[in-house]
């Protein structure tokens, strides 16, 4: 079943091994879950490659179980941070294998997680692939230790040679290992655990810095989607004149709806100090980009454009 645009990586890991081998290719001209559930049931699909956005449309659907997807015997995920919420149900309502990749179009490195092989680690992205050298660094270059946050760089037999007449652009992306080796910025900030399974906690350039403190709006829309009045949440950063900068976040509500006070308080009654939020606004949808990534430069942009005066609650 092929739901995703064909220009992007996403689609061609998938979508050319299938044609390679003799396979069969469903295009859907536009993604529409319960057109999804309905051709692929028909179809009688045994794969698919879906961004989570669509994977959470899909399980939302009320009739989900009432389709026959028995055939599916492999499912993967790419391109955006998949919930753990999200893959568990997925596992258990989805017959069929369920992989989370997590790599770069770039190259760079990849993770791979199955998720019913591992269900304590499905907060992550699993670990390096074989072949793949993946490494966490700090603001100096330097390589931090098992535990602690740093930004993710990779390297694999498969690294883009650079950006097309974009010198600075190419150098920018490229960190150089103790040991001579070229690796690839992912712009990821991450940790690994004890296991050496990867929990990604958003880009680097999204992460919030409050009154001195690092805050990793990953960490505050895993709140904000325990509420079940919330069906989708970004948080970003908003100018603050007592803390430079303060988390804000924007929320799509589901069928019971939330109002914006209300939520503020009940997430930062579970937030820690530094993370707690600012204000929060409703949306009808988050800007996505056609892969399923948040556009946070257009929430930004949304901020810059409509000239709020907030108050900082912390």
């Amino acid at each position: 079943m092929v739901a995703t645009p064909l220009y992007s990586n996403t689609t061609l890991v998938s979508l050319l091994p299938t044609l390679a081998f003799g396979g069969t290719a469903v295009l859907m001209g536009k993604f529409d879950a319960a057109r999804f559930l309905e051709v692929a049931q028909r179809e009688r699909a045994t794969h698919a490659m879906l961004v989570p956005v669509q994977y959470q449309r899909i399980m939302a659907m009320p009739e989900f179980d009432s389709f026959d997807l028995s055939s599916f015997a492999f499912k993967t995920c790419t391109s955006a941070p998949f919930s753990a919420e999200l893959k568990a149900d997925v596992v258990r309502r989805w017959p069929g294998v369920m992989l989370d990749i997590y790599g770069m179009t770039e190259g760079g490195g990849t993770c791979l997680l199955y998720a019913e092989s591992h269900p304590d680690k499905l907060h992550t992205v699993g670990r390096p692939a074989p072949g793949n050298d993946v490494r966490l660094i700090d603001e100096d270059g330097n390589e931090v230790p098992p535990g602690e946050i740093g930004e993710v760089v990779g390297r694999s037999g498969i690294m883009m040679a650079g950006y097309h007449n974009r010198q600075d652009a190419t150098e920018a992306a490229t960190w150089v290992s103790p040991e001579g080796d070229r690796f690839i910025r992912h712009g990821d900030l991450g940790r690994f655990d004890e296991d050496g399974f990867l929990t990604l906690l958003g880009r680097s350039k999204d992460m919030i810095i409050s009154g001195g403190f690092n805050i990793y709006p990953q960490d505050l829309e895993s709140v904000l989607l325990q509420h079940p009045g919330v069906a989708d949440a970004a948080v970003i950063g908003i100018p603050s004149e007592a803390w430079g900068e303060t988390p804000y976040a924007f929320y799509v509500p589901s069928s019971e709806c939330v109002e914006a006070s209300e939520l503020v308080t009940w997430s930062n009654a579970r937030l820690g100090k530094t993370q707690r939020l600012s204000g929060a606004e409703p949306i009808e949808e988050l800007p996505r980009s056609a892969i399923g990534k948040v556009l946070k430069r257009e929430l930004r942009d949304r901020m810059h454009a409509e000239s709020f005066t907030r108050g900082v609650t912390r």
